[in-house]
């Protein structure tokens, strides 16, 4: 398995591979999407540009490839090289499994994010995590 950023030329292979796998998710044109592949695409995820940092959006693993850390692999490979602060939105139960790649309860969120947060919330479960990190802080295992 190897993770790469896709080519803006590929992007449309994320929105495929959600497609393929019966997720509603999509991914943002501005934003930079990352895959892993074993060999074609396992898992994917994007980052989005916020104020002081990024937003993680739809990670998503092919249900036959979880519970081997896939996503975390892609999270790792990803995030290997920020700096400032990743921000996610999740389900609460999922909070262990983030806290394990240096995430913990957001403190104050951008202003763009606290308003989406908010607003999703009013249909869903969610809670914001945030991670601070430098370049190579954290490893992909």
């Amino acid at each position: 398995m190897h993770c790469t950023r896709l080519s803006a030329p590929e992007q449309r292979l994320l929105d495929h591979f959600y497609r393929q796998q019966g997720s509603r998710m999509r991914a943002p044109a501005q934003g930079k999407l990352w895959v892993a592949r074993s060999p074609g695409i396992i898992a994917g995820l994007s980052l989005s540009e916020v104020e002081s940092g990024q937003w993680l959006t739809g990670l998503f693993v092919a249900p036959d490839r979880r519970s081997e850390g896939v996503g975390m692999q892609l999270v790792a490979k990803a995030l290997e090289n920020a700096c400032g602060s990743t921000w996610l939105f999740c389900h609460p139960t999922l909070a262990n499994y983030y806290a394990r790649q240096g995430f913990a309860p957001a403190g104050e969120l951008p202003q763009s994010l606290r308003d989406k947060l908010q607003r999703y919330q009013r249909s869903k479960a969610l809670i914001a995590l945030e991670r601070t990190a430098h370049p190579g802080q954290f490893s992909a295992g």
